[in-house]
């Protein structure tokens, strides 16, 4: 069957795959962590995969019985071969039942274990990293390992291992008794595992992997689009978005049915040679009964063997198929387990012990991993514990650079940050970035109540203290009004609140933080000019007795700065207080120049 599609995955470039013996490590690992539950299963798992193999013995010495005739000698032998039988079926339907209420515990614990480590190893991954994934794609890819590391585990424990030691130990107990029906048996079984092998592994792994990209795609363009629903909806562009996901999901469609028609092509070579097995093996045993070396209880062995060789090779091909989809869907996130942070916290790191608020860059040379020159080459300066600084510049000046290199969510190339004496790369990134209160420009909310917004700077502060930060930040009066108060939930990102009541949710988390160290990011831009007032009271009343860093967009919102850095090109090219920057007439001048909408007079001229 041709495939008409093309191979590249572009939703998959630059995620690194985990290889099979990493897989299997991963694996292994989950099961050693549990040993009780495992052994316990394993004994009952051996003793039934132990009566499966006895059943045709047992089938077979019941039909000779049988074949014997009516008489007081071959009833008891019938009683005894009755008995047999059922004891063996009995034994083996309890042993499974059993097995199975250690393997539930066993596996959900490991499936709890998946999900929680790869939510841990997204969370350490870098900005960067977090940057150049969809949010949506990461968490299809989590939570799909999850069910495909139960796909892979029920495949091999309840399908393949117990098909290997069948189809052996009926191998072996064939050829003892006929060597010929032993040896055809063994060759077809063989055939048939290379021929799932082949199949899995050269014909399907790939279409696999490319019809679960596209399935990860569904996922990323849903969030997408839907966590932007208020941007579709103000441009009327909900049919627009619905033909782009139609599209998605029509790419998917058409992946998806080139995997399936492989699987369907493999089925039917793997049916050509079960036919082949049933039809030899059958006929092989009339040959040996007709010659006299076989009665009808070898027969009976011989087609109850096959019975249970073909249920398993049937079983074999398909969960080898199922195997492989399974570590298809897996490898991502047994990746993550292996991929570097990108920012990490040296084995020694201490505990950040925060002071006055003291910044210090010391020859820092910093640049982006897709950039073709470095931002920042051998860049000092010093910020004063207790200093208000504004970042002021044109965008891509190196502003916000700024800020994220003194949380350390980049690692600088050369030379040193430090904060109050301490280098922040031998500190913990935790307890650095505890130290540090931001306000962002559009603050983002979690889906939570607002007390559980607010007290995210400090989870076990009381409610008086909440509402003591709530109406320092201007917050309270607006809380009281909701019907449900500070219990109200506010959407995801905070949608259901305006913009100047999440800004003032953000300035109250803000206040319980208690932080050192303060970055504004133009907290005040988007806010009507009442609201603005009110924000700006509640800032003013924060950066008492803090550092703070005030990135600006609007000039108008800095002039009462300690010191202006105007920043271009990644270098401070001016500082100094308001009015001597626009006395100097430079960089700083023309930026307030055009953000009342004048130009200086040289210009004008």
């Amino acid at each position: 069957m041709s495939d008409a599609y093309d191979f590249d995955d572009d939703s998959e470039r630059g995620q690194r795959k985990a290889t099979m013996a990493q897989i299997a490590a991963y694996i292994w690992k989950l099961w050693a962590s549990q040993p009780g539950k495992l052994a316990w299963f394993a004994a009952f798992f051996g003793l039934a995969v132990a009566c499966d193999l006895a059943l045709p013995f047992a089938s077979a010495r019941l039909i000779e019985a049988l074949a014997a005739g009516p008489s007081e000698a071959s009833s008891r032998q019938a009683a005894w071969g009755y008995g047999v039988f059922a004891a063996v079926a009995f034994v083996f339907y309890f042993a499974r039942n059993i097995g199975v209420r250690f393997w539930i515990p066993f596996a959900a614990n490991n499936m709890q274990t998946i999900v929680t480590a790869g939510f841990k190893d997204v969370q350490r991954f870098s900005s960067d990293w977090h940057g150049d994934n969809f949010a949506g794609a990461t968490v299809r890819r989590v939570s799909r390992a999850m069910w495909a590391y139960d796909t892979i585990s029920d495949t091999l424990v309840w399908f393949m291992f117990p098909a290997i030691f069948v189809l052996v130990g009926v191998t072996i107990a064939t050829a003892v008794q006929w060597p010929l029906i032993g040896l055809f048996t063994g060759a077809s079984i063989l055939a048939f595992l290379g021929s799932a092998y082949f199949f899995a592994r050269h014909y399907i792994a790939k279409v696999t992997r490319i019809s679960n990209a596209a399935d990860t795609r569904i996922g990323a363009s849903l969030a997408d689009a839907i966590g932007s629903n208020a941007t579709v909806k103000a441009f009327g562009a909900e049919a627009r978005e619905q033909e782009r996901f139609t599209e998605v999901a029509r790419d998917w469609n058409a992946k998806s049915q080139v995997t399936w028609f492989r699987y369907t092509n493999a089925w039917v070579v793997q049916n050509i040679i079960m036919f082949v097995l049933q039809a030899g093996l059958v006929g092989l045993v009339l040959i040996e009964w007709s010659a006299g070396r076989a009665s009808a209880g070898d027969a009976v062995f011989a087609i109850t063997a096959f019975f249970l060789v073909s249920g398993y090779l049937r079983t074999l091909g398909e969960n080898i198929q199922n195997l492989q989809k399974g570590i298809a869907e897996i490898e991502d996130v047994v990746a993550y387990a292996a991929d570097a942070a990108g920012v990490e916290d040296r084995a020694d790191a201490a505990a950040f012990a925060p002071g006055a608020g003291a910044i210090a860059f010391d020859a820092v040379s910093f640049g982006y991993k897709n950039a073709a020159e470095a931002l920042y080459s051998d860049f000092s300066l010093e910020i004063a514990a207790g200093e208000t600084v504004a970042l002021v510049g044109p965008t891509g000046s190196g502003k916000t650079t700024f800020v994220k290199l003194v949380q350390r969510l980049y690692d600088i190339d050369a030379g040193a940050i430090r904060i109050d004496g301490q280098d922040v790369r031998e500190v913990t990134q935790a307890s650095l970035r505890q130290s540090i209160a931001l306000v962002p420009q559009d603050p983002a909310l979690f889906h939570r109540s607002l007390r559980e917004n607010i007290t995210y700077a400090k989870p076990d502060a009381s409610m008086d203290e909440v509402i003591a930060c709530a109406k320092r930040a201007r917050a309270h009066d607006f809380i009281c009004k909701l019907a449900n108060g500070y219990d109200t939930e506010v959407g995801e990102r905070g949608v259901k609140l305006s913009g100047g009541e999440r800004q003032r949710v953000a300035l109250a988390r803000a206040f319980l933080a208690n932080a050192p160290i303060l970055t504004l990011d133009e907290a005040t831009s988007s806010l009507d000019v009442e609201t603005e007032r009110e924000v700006q009271a509640a800032m003013a009343e924060l950066k008492q007795g803090r550092t703070t860093i005030v990135i600006a967009h609007r000039l108008s919102t800095v002039r009462e700065a300690d010191r202006i850095l105007v920043f271009n090109a990644g270098r401070i090219v001016e500082q100094g207080k308001h009015a001597d920057l626009i006395s100097a007439r430079g960089l700083y001048a023309r930026l307030n120049a055009m953000s009342r909408g004048e130009m200086l007079a040289d210009e004008a001229a």
